[in-house]
């Protein structure tokens, strides 16, 4: 065993001494060690902000998570989709945000490889507000982000039937007199109050799916689509007989 070199230790000893001797040298000591600690508190006062501060940071597979076209709107949807958020849309700021993303986004304002994701991401926010803006279209997207695929023209006979609660029947008699009733139309103002009865229709279903996506019933939810769809191809049909029996409703107003 190697001995320790008594030059080293002396030296080692008066410094030592020197130090327990000299106030000035030992207040500078202990106020670095006050700062240092006082440094660390601050920043992490106890282990559990330590680890707090660190699950911050999202992971790899956080950031990679897939976002859906309410994430693209944060001001006029910061509740995100249902069932936090409400199926119901106010679309005048969500107008606004659309048209500030696409001045960002517009491909004019970029080049080269920029450019091309530029594009990319601009026809990325026109589906996402074309989809959101439409109540149908809206409630389709939902219903996808919960893994049930509709077609648009998927009937009432292969969405309802197989609860056996009639409804289907029911239903598809209403349509089938309401189109009956277009068809026999003689007059502007008929159409209008068909009208304004099929708005009231459509506004209940949409009310209905605002129930039914918030409380998580995306099989009920699936049904009322299909509903809504019905009363939509009635508006479409009734803005068609508008455009066509302008020559005949002269005759008859």
């Amino acid at each position: 065993m190697s001995r320790a070199n008594p030059r080293a230790t002396s030296i080692f000893y008066l410094a030592f001494q020197r130090y327990l001797t000299t106030p000035t040298l030992r207040h500078a000591h202990t106020k670095a060690r006050q700062s240092w600690r006082h440094t660390g508190s601050q920043r992490y006062p106890n282990d559990r902000m330590r680890h707090a501060t660190t699950r911050a940071v999202p992971t790899q597979k956080e950031s990679l998570r897939p976002q859906s076209h309410y994430d693209l709107f944060p001001s006029s949807l910061p509740s995100g989709a249902p069932p936090t958020g409400s199926f119901h849309i106010d679309p005048i700021p969500l107008r606004k945000e659309f048209l500030q993303l696409q001045a960002k986004a517009h491909p004019d304002r970029h080049q080269g490889i920029d450019k091309a994701k530029a594009e990319a991401a601009s026809a990325r926010i026109n589906d996402a507000y074309r989809t959101l803006l439409n109540p149908l279209a809206r409630a389709r997207y939902l219903l996808s982000l919960s893994g049930v695929e509709m077609s648009e023209d998927e009937s009432i006979a292969g969405s309802v039937s197989d609860s056996g609660t009639g409804m289907d029947a029911e239903l598809l008699m209403e349509v089938m007199e309401v189109r009956e009733e277009i068809e026999a139309a003689g007059s502007r103002s008929e159409v209008e109050d068909m009208k304004a009865a099929n708005n009231e229709r459509k506004k209940a279903s949409e009310e209905r799916l605002d129930e039914l996506f918030r409380a998580g019933d995306i099989e009920t939810a699936r049904t009322e689509t299909v509903k809504l769809g019905y009363w939509v191809n009635v508006g479409t049909a009734l803005d068609n007989w508008e455009k066509a029996g302008d020559g005949r409703v002269s005759e008859h107003d």
